[in-house]
C-alpha cells in the first residue's frame, strides 16, 4: 500500500473570546490524528492560518487529559518541530495532497469559522474526492461550506462537540456561538455520543468526530477512506 500525502490543519487563535484566557489546539486532537497517519508511513505536513507556531490550550496538558499520545508527541523532535514551523494554509493545495485533517481546540471556533481560504481549499478537497477528517471545534470549519452553491452540512450525518460538553467544561458562553446548535440550526444530521466517549460519523468523504476521545478513531476512518479513494468519485 502506498504512502500518501496528508495535510493537517491546525488553529492559530490564541484567545479565549473577547476574555484574557488562553486557548489553541486540544493537545490529544492533535497527537492522535498523527500517530495513526505517522505509525501508518504517512507524509504529514502541518499548516495553521497564520502559519508558525501555534498555541496549544494548557488545559490539555492537565493530568486529566494528558495521554500517552499527548506525551509521546511533546517527547517526539519531528512532531515539536512540524508544531512549531507550521505552514501557512493559503499556501496549500489540494492536489499535493491525499487527504485533510482538521484539528480540534477552542481556537477553532474563530479562526476556523467563515475563513475564505481554508473554505476554497476544503472545497477543492471533496471536489477531488478525497477525505475530510474533522474533531471536535474543527467542525466548525464546515458551517460556511459550500458545494455548488448549496451548504455542504444541510442534510448530512455529521457530530460534533456537543452543547452538553460545553456546559460540563463551563465554556458554553465564550464560543461566538454553540457548534451542536449552529449546525441543528443549518440544517446538518447532527448526533453525538455520551460525553468524552468515541463517537465517529461518516458521510461520503466527510468523517467528523465528536471530541479528543474520538480523535484517533476519526482519524483511522479518513484515512481507511483515502486508500479507498475509488468509493467517493461518484459523491460530487
Amino acid at each position: 500500500m502506498k504512502s500518501l500525502k496528508s495535510l493537517l490543519i491546525i488553529t492559530s487563535h490564541n484567545k479565549l473570546g473577547d476574555t484574557l484566557n488562553a486557548t489553541g489546539v486540544w493537545m490529544e486532537d492533535l497527537a492522535a490524528p498523527y500517530y495513526i497517519l505517522k505509525d501508518g508511513g504517512e507524509y504529514i505536513t502541518l499548516a495553521s492560518p497564520k502559519g508558525g507556531q501555534v498555541p496549544l490550550d494548557a488545559n490539555s496538558q492537565s493530568a486529566l487529559a494528558v495521554t500517552k499520545n499527548t506525551q509521546r508527541f511533546q517527547q517526539d523532535a519531528q512532531a515539536m518541530y512540524h508544531f512549531t514551523h507550521s505552514l501557512p494554509i493559503n499556501e496549500m493545495k489540494a492536489e499535493d495532497f491525499d487527504l485533510v485533517f482538521l484539528v480540534g481546540g477552542y481556537g477553532a471556533m474563530w479562526d476556523f469559522t467563515d475563513n475564505k481560504c481554508l473554505n476554497l481549499l476544503l472545497e477543492n478537497f471533496i471536489t477531488q474526492h478525497k477525505p475530510v477528517g474533522l474533531v471536535g471545534h474543527a467542525v466548525v470549519a464546515l458551517i460556511s461550506l459550500k458545494i455548488n452553491n448549496a451548504l455542504l452540512v444541510k442534510g448530512k450525518k455529521i457530530t460534533g462537540f456537543s452543547n452538553h460538553e460545553e456546559q460540563v467544561a463551563g465554556l458554553n458562553e465564550k464560543p461566538p456561538f454553540l457548534l451542536e446548535s449552529k449546525l441543528n440550526a443549518l440544517g446538518a444530521l447532527y448526533s453525538c455520543g455520551p460525553d468524552t466517549a468515541s463517537y465517529v460519523m461518516v458521510d461520503g468523504n466527510i468523517v467528523t468526530g465528536q471530541n479528543p476521545a474520538s480523535a484517533k478513531e476519526t482519524a483511522r476512518q479518513t484515512l481507511l477512506l483515502a486508500h479507498n479513494k475509488a468509493q467517493l468519485v461518484q459523491l460530487y
